[in-house]
């Protein structure tokens, strides 16, 4: 008799397939409430904390002599809140997988575990760049005025980098912990980081100590570089290197995690 071979040769890019990304943003897509939360919840925000302060809306409120408004240095940052809160949701789907046992199915497959966070961290990306479109349209109808080399790069910065690094924190939570927890978890961690990181008001408003620990933050190297282009600070190699390094481990985090969760027995 022939003997039949068990081993199956590895696909090509480790599994990652266009078909699996759009299963990914389809099932993201469809839920209404997610959705609902990444377009209303920034867009709120920016009214709220960017729009007006007492009678002298902050569209008419320059950063400095002949620089930008306040609002649209609100608006970037919004947009980034959004991208973030809209990333890390990843994790919680993530966690739902695991206790489904999806995603010991999965490693079951030829699908590398690289490639599995890649399409992800891909979908989670695409579904943050909803929060920073909307943002940017509705700061644009309340009198946001920019030149387009500024809306164009710092709606880019805010999304990629925000998008990459967040979707990748979820995923390495929803890899971590129970399915129940993930979400709050990730919710808990985006607000502290916000803060933390200079967000929602200048780190130098802050104790000293605590300005030590923003400018380590993932949410401070991404802030800095996507709000440049408005500040006329030009580029941080500073600032890059510290999402660059936040990326990594993050992507290190979860493939390992991912690992030991799916791990064959």
């Amino acid at each position: 008799m022939t003997a039949i071979a068990l081993d199956r040769p590895l696909p090509a890019m480790g599994g990652f397939t266009l078909t699996y990304l759009r299963i990914e943003l389809v099932r993201k897509l469809r839920n209404p409430r997610s959705i609902l939360f990444t377009v209303a919840f920034p867009v709120l925000m920016f009214f709220i904390v960017g729009f007006q302060t007492l009678d002298v809306p902050l569209t008419d409120t320059p950063l400095a002599s002949g620089g930008v408004s306040v609002a649209a240095y609100i608006m970037v940052s919004m947009a980034m809140y959004g991208t973030m809160m809209s990333a890390t949701q990843t994790g919680a789907s993530v966690a739902v997988e695991r206790a489904q046992g999806w995603s010991r199915q999965l490693r079951l497959t030829p699908l590398n575990p690289i490639s599995n966070v890649v399409v992800k961290m891909l979908a989670g990306m695409m579904f943050g760049l909803v929060a920073v479109i909307a943002t940017y349209a509705v700061a644009a109808g309340a009198g946001v005025q920019l030149a387009p080399v500024q809306w164009i790069a710092t709606g880019l910065a805010a999304w990629v980098l925000a998008g990459a690094v967040f979707t990748t924190l979820g995923l390495m939570v929803g890899y971590m912990v129970p399915g129940e927890n993930a979400a709050q978890i990730t919710s808990l961690a985006v607000v502290l980081l916000s803060f933390l990181g200079g967000l929602f008001f200048p780190l130098s408003s802050m104790p000293d100590f605590l300005q030590v620990i923003g400018k380590l933050t993932p949410v401070y190297g991404i802030g800095e570089l996507a709000r440049s282009p408005l500040t006329g600070d030009g580029f941080d190699l500073g600032a890059l290197v510290n999402a660059v390094v936040w990326l990594a481990v993050f992507i290190a985090g979860t493939v390992s995690f991912f690992r030991r969760d799916t791990r064959r027995g």
